[in-house]
């Protein structure tokens, strides 16, 4: 019976194919494979031994269950994995399979290989959840809401640049993953140490063809692992990703509240239940399920940073951590961005909500804009800010608009007619640059993609 989360409920089918333990093991396996091409082709063992270590390095001949079954009698996940293999090869092959290298030349190549393919995953779904984005902020580039900050009312913006400051923070996460695969996904074959000693004066030539033929960048220097900066720079890309995964439900979450309902998740109410006592409820699970997981994500990079100092060449303290934090936080990574595609395809808007919100304060959102007109209009900048503010305190307390109080006041008429008050309060027309700025970031994400 399942236990895990991820076993059944969390998690998408393609991010699980990486990291089931049969597709691990095939990767390991291709490197085994790897490393007989290359000891072939620099004379090491026969081109036949190392055509027949290919042909077997696959788990149609080496299966998950003899592996583990190996592995439970000596102990040693490697050692069951060149066993496996070898008493599948035929003839002497399987003499000559794991030759020159180390547990870890085959765990961290291999691993190499499951990350490479996890952030391809990864960066898909970043592309498909900027491209969803960016077309609701084109679309509502002129969508007037209030800001807000502090959780209190601000000044007029747009949803717009909400969903373009979302999609910009979201490119740079596609650029964070992508520069940290290039340091992260390296092929080893240095051998116990790092020095390649078993693999002779061959040995740093056929570390780097090993690695040409899975697709990767030699590392540069080892000791007995890749050094594992690289998998903490990856597990704090996955946290940051989470993070701004976690900011855009937070506000969707807020902005869906029974008081504000400006936005939301649809609600599918023929089959949909939101609460089993309370049948009213249509609640945001999906962005709480976001913000959640998030969370598990980000606790990683405690355990991650901790695993990059080890003893001397290396311990085994990074593995045990390792084996649960690279598969659980690709896994939940992938399922949020998953998630957050599903509730940005199914926004829901509430346009008269939106209105109501921005009119709420009676027009003290206008207050800056008061004292913006006043300082061109020659009053003092500070003397403006002390006379509006005056003004606006005056209008919360009576529970009046700030025009009304603004038109009362002798000061601010020797500078701004009627006429142009009420062209102030309208905030609608109080929207700086901000259409230029979504402009800005449209046309930048064309350049991006």
């Amino acid at each position: 019976m399942a236990i895990h989360p991820i076993e059944y409920r969390y998690g998408t089918p393609e991010m699980r194919s990486i990291w089931e333990a049969e597709n691990k093991l095939q990767r390991m396996l291709d490197v085994e494979a790897a490393l007989a091409e290359a000891e072939a082709r620099m004379g090491l063992i026969t081109p036949e031994v190392a055509q027949e270590i290919k042909r077997k390095a696959s788990t149609k001949y080496v299966t998950w269950e003899r592996v583990s079954k190996i592995e439970r009698e000596t102990n040693h996940d490697i050692a069951a994995v060149v066993k496996g293999l070898a008493e599948v090869c035929d003839g002497e092959a399987g003499e000559y399979v794991h030759y020159g290298a180390t547990s870890n030349d085959i765990i961290d190549s291999s691993q190499s290989l499951l990350l490479k393919d996890t952030i391809k995953i990864l960066q898909e779904k970043v592309v498909l959840l900027t491209r969803i984005i960016l077309e609701l902020a084109e679309k509502h580039d002129k969508t007037v809401c209030i800001g807000r900050t502090h959780g209190q009312h601000a000044l007029p913006t747009t949803y717009g640049m909400k969903f373009a400051l979302w999609a910009d923070e979201l490119h740079r996460q596609y650029d964070r993953l992508q520069a940290c695969e290039k340091r992260l996904c390296v092929g080893m074959m240095t051998g116990a140490v790092g020095t390649t000693a078993a693999l002779g004066d061959e040995g740093l030539e056929i570390h780097q063809i090993l690695s040409k033929i899975l697709g990767l960048e030699p590392v540069l220097i080892s000791n007995q692992i890749v050094q594992r900066d690289n998998h903490a720079e990856f597990i704090m890309c996955l946290a940051n990703l989470a993070s701004t995964l976690d900011k855009i439900a937070i506000e969707i979450r807020n902005l869906q509240r029974t008081e504000i309902k400006e936005l939301g998740e649809r609600f599918d109410p023929e089959k949909q239940v939101g609460s089993s006592t309370m049948p009213h409820k249509m609640n945001p699970i999906t962005a709480e399920r976001i913000c959640g997981v998030s969370r598990v994500v980000r606790a990683y990079v405690d355990p991650a940073l901790q695993n990059n100092p080890l003893w001397h060449e290396r311990d085994l303290t990074n593995s045990s951590a390792e084996r649960i934090i690279l598969p659980e936080s690709s896994l939940l990574t992938d399922y949020i961005l998953h998630l957050t595609i599903k509730l940005m395809e199914k926004l829901v808007f509430y346009p008269e909500n939106i209105e109501k919100n921005l009119n709420l304060t009676g027009g003290l959102i206008m207050a800056e804009r008061f004292m913006a007109e006043l300082t061109r209009k020659g009053m003092g900048r500070q003397t403006a800010y002390g006379v509006v503010r005056k003004c606006a305190l005056d209008a919360n307390r009576r529970g009046v608009s700030l025009e009304d109080v603004v038109l009362e006041s002798n000061e601010i008429g020797e500078y701004l007619s009627p006429e142009e008050v009420r062209e102030i309060m309208d905030p609608h027309t109080y929207l700086g640059s901000s259409v230029k700025i979504v402009e800005n970031v449209l046309q930048a994400s064309k350049d991006w993609f």
